[in-house]
């Protein structure tokens, strides 16, 4: 970079890491022209350099991270009564890599500010000549610079910072088919599960599936579990689906649910996907039985459990409605497009078979070998032309063979990933329901069997009974107050986790970009590649009907 110009400001995220700086050791290096790294110059004991570099240091850095914040050297500087050049200078002259400096870097700030304000031009040569003596820049006491120092935020909880690329970007899960020699039946259908991130692969049975499922349902009651594709193929269905399509279908659901599942900012992390991605042992389905037992569910891990309450907004019931409204019209929305997706993957299928079975009855056509009756004085030319038709066939089946692979295009490309969303939408609205009907209903009847105790405890007061009896109702009552105070708690993380479901289906709606691109690319790739054998067929034909009533051979069959 050159002298003067300013370096654009650096917006740290959260998951950066630095190794920390060890003050017993503090290294001067020197820029050189070509390298944007620093050699050492020498070494110097953290004794040696001044109190006031450490006083300053102190207290513009935080407790816990020995670096300074970019912005907050930024404000130092502007204490300074450096030029806006001169400052531009300095920070051009140390290293601030990811919007920190290190101990070391601030400390050469430091030495650069004070020569600048001897009247010297900055630069890392004038520091060659400081190594014993370092001068002290004029900033003012050093008490008096804590309030520079930019305190840490406070993150809030409910809050998830998350992009779709952050998503996306956390597992990729293949689900394979493991043919068999049986064959393909739903008796025992094995699938090979792949992981990118794990880079492991392993077999499981949809039994494996189904255990997983029900424990992860167990273990994030109030989180949004997509549904598993079905087991067996439904009354009526057969009729219309052979049982290799079925298979074929749930082993992309299951695809499906991995990668929603392995993507998920809580499931991800959490021992049971670790275990059902990675174990290879012979009973996976134990190995998860056991894993549940030692976590337990959401509530009883979750460090914001009992304290849910407190994150919430006010209105967040009214959130909640609003959300829930919205996402149902977006959910139609989607099924109507993957409806539309489906018919026109469909028609590239059906208009692929029509394609070869035109080209095979235009083969027919001129196959056959009947002989031609003499009709007028003219020369026949239907022997000829008859003959050149055999050899169109093989254009036709190149196209049919584009057709196909644009409908292989379309359902691979567009349909899947609708699927994938429609999925993840369908289990928000699965959650919402559990919400209702479990949390909220069992919240009811808590208080009503409450009501009714209270009321035989007061009828116990007015009419006198056994001690034993009236005591018992006590402990009764005490026990039922608890268990309320249970239910509500978990009542406001029901909807502490609704909330941050709610972020997470609007962070993935930016997929909609993705299926659109997805969906014009392969139509464009299509048609260029159909328009091109058309084209080929075009030129054929033309050389094939020009002449005086004579025919041309037909060029070669384009490749």
């Amino acid at each position: 970079m050159k002298a003067g110009a300013k370096q654009p400001p650096f917006v740290p995220t959260p998951n950066c890491f630095f190794p920390p700086v060890f003050p017993q050791e503090i290294t001067w290096r020197r820029r050189c022209p070509h390298m944007t790294a620093w050699t050492m110059e020498g070494e110097i004991n953290e004794g040696s350099v001044p109190l006031y570099y450490r006083e300053v240091h102190q207290a513009v850095s935080s407790r816990t991270d020995e670096r300074v914040q970019i912005e907050v050297f930024h404000r130092l500087l502007n204490r300074s009564n450096l030029s806006i050049k001169q400052q531009n200078q300095i920070t051009d002259h140390i290293d601030h890599g990811n919007g920190f400096l290190s101990k070391v870097s601030f400390y050469k700030a430091l030495a650069l500010i004070a020569l600048a304000q001897q009247g010297k031009q900055p630069s890392p040569k004038l520091l060659e000549n400081c190594i014993q003596e370092f001068p002290k820049p004029q900033l003012g006491e050093p008490k008096d610079l804590q309030n520079l120092r930019m305190q840490p935020v406070q993150e809030n909880p409910l809050l998830l910072s998350l992009t779709l690329t952050n998503l996306l970007g956390k597992d990729t899960i293949k689900v394979e088919l493991i043919p068999e020699k049986k064959g393909l039946f739903l008796k025992h259908v094995e699938y090979q599960v792949t992981s990118q991130r794990f880079k492991i692969s392993v077999y499981r049975r949809y039994s494996d599936f189904d255990v997983f499922h029900e424990l992860l349902l167990q273990r994030y009651a109030y989180r949004m579990v997509p549904a598993l594709p079905p087991k067996r193929v439904l009354k009526g269905v057969l009729a219309s689906v052979s049982e290799r399509e079925f298979i074929e279908g749930r082993r992309r659901g299951l695809g499906r649910f991995l990668n929603l599942v392995a993507r998920h900012p809580f499931f991800s992390e959490d021992e049971l996907v670790k275990t059902f991605l990675t174990f290879n042992g012979s009973d996976v389905q134990t190995k998860l039985r056991d894993a549940f037992k030692k976590m337990g569910d959401e509530f009883m891990t979750c460090r914001y459990a009992t304290q849910a309450k407190e994150y919430l907004p006010a209105d967040i019931q009214s959130c909640f409605s609003v959300s829930r409204e919205l996402i149902r019209n977006i959910h139609n929305s989607f099924q109507k497009l993957r409806d539309r997706a489906e018919r026109m993957a469909e028609r590239s299928k059906e208009n692929a078979t029509d394609l070869l079975m035109f080209g095979k009855e235009i083969s027919a056509l001129g196959s056959d070998a009947s002989p031609v009756p003499v009709l007028d004085s003219s020369k026949s030319t239907w022997g000829d032309l008859r003959h050149s038709l055999c050899g169109l066939s093989a254009e036709f089946s190149l196209l049919a063979e584009k057709a196909a692979e644009q409908g292989r295009r379309e359902e691979d490309d567009v349909v899947e990933k609708l699927n994938l969303f429609l999925d993840l939408l369908q289990s928000y609205r699965d959650l919402c329901e559990r919400h209702e009907k479990g949390v909220l209903h069992e919240h009811q009847k808590a208080l009503q069997k409450y009501s009714v105790m209270k009321r035989q405890m007061m009828s116990a007061t007015v009419q006198p009974k056994e001690q034993v009896s009236v005591e018992q109702l006590e402990s009764r009552i005490v026990q039922q107050e608890n268990a309320i105070q249970t239910m509500e708690l978990r009542n406001y993380f029901s909807l502490f986790c609704l909330h941050q479901e709610s972020q997470l289906i609007f962070t993935y709606l930016p997929i909609t970009s993705h299926i659109l691109g997805a969906f014009v690319s392969s139509q464009v790739q299509g048609h260029r590649e159909m328009g091109q054998v058309w084209n080929n067929l075009h030129a054929k034909l033309s050389g094939l009907f020009t002449g005086n009533n004579g025919l041309q051979s037909p060029p070669l069959t384009p490749k």
